[in-house]
């Protein structure tokens, strides 16, 4: 009997620990998707991992993650600007080491001294604070950034590595900065709700002595609800080593990233959302 009690406890845990790195974003988070539809396979690398992006046990976002590449392939949110201040703290995902872990996300010092997680351990699964020490030309670029959100835990949450990419330092702070801080509040001007998905193509460089990629290209992409008749939608793509963002229609950006990653045709949103 009490065999079957601790079975029963140890599959809850399990159960209870894959909330955070899920099988599908359809079923555990699909509310950051334009008609609850994500992305179709046509970006899906290798080894991918879904994660609902959970901090005080709230989700604020999702991430398609390249555990080979230690990249995100994309983050999706809900744009909702608003003033604050910038979080300094920086977190990782437990839940990739293994989905025993906590299914919020955590410090790397947190796992090291709670939970008794080597470094080592950690980095086997995605990209670690010390992989983005010392670079050169690039640092640390927000795919879903925290000024897109309106409170300190939705911001807070984007400070997560899963989140990140060796992005060029003046692209980050010169032309991408303009699109994410001044072009988005003219384009989203009367949306009642508008979807973000932000991504990467891989590259053939990379940082940390070849564990993280230095993606090629970023690019973003915006489904805007203006009412039950009207919806628009535009896209960016920039390449990583430039200080310029080129504005597209939906289609164009999705004919350009099924070239790109060459798995297969890109579908970014649902088709109500036009490409046009």
């Amino acid at each position: 009997m009490l065999w079957l009690l601790l079975l029963q406890v140890l599959a809850s845990c399990l159960w209870l620990g894959h909330s955070e790195v899920v099988k599908s974003f359809e079923t555990s988070c699909p509310q950051f998707f334009f008609r609850e539809t994500p992305p179709n396979e046509g970006l899906e690398p290798a080894n991918p991992a879904w994660i609902c992006q959970r901090y005080n046990n709230q989700y604020y976002f999702a991430t398609l993650y390249d555990r080979q590449m230690r990249i995100p392939v994309y983050s999706a949110y809900i744009y909702q600007p608003g003033p604050g201040k910038r979080p300094k703290t920086w977190l990782v995902e437990p839940q990739l080491i293994g989905p025993t872990y906590p299914k919020t996300m955590e410090k790397e010092w947190t796992l090291l001294n709670r939970y008794n997680v080597s470094l080592e351990k950690i980095s086997q699964s995605q990209a670690i604070l010390r992989d983005y020490k010392n670079l050169t030309g690039l640092n640390r670029g927000h795919l879903n950034p925290n000024g897109h959100h309106d409170d300190y835990s939705s911001r807070m949450a984007t400070f997560t590595l899963t989140n990140i990419v060796p992005q060029d330092e003046k692209l980050n702070s010169g032309a991408w900065n303009n699109y994410e801080q001044q072009t988005m509040i003219r384009r989203t001007q009367g949306c009642k709700t508008t979807y973000v998905i932000v991504g990467a193509v891989p590259g053939n460089n990379y940082i940390a002595k070849g564990r993280v990629n230095k993606p090629s290209y970023l690019w973003s992409a915006a489904c805007c609800v203006v009412d039950n008749n009207y919806i628009k939608a535009w896209a960016v793509i920039a390449e990583n080593d430039k200080n310029q963002v080129q504005l597209l229609t939906l289609g164009e950006l999705e004919d350009m990233l099924t070239e790109l990653y060459g798995r297969g045709e890109v579908f970014l949103f649902d088709s109500d959302c036009p490409r046009e």
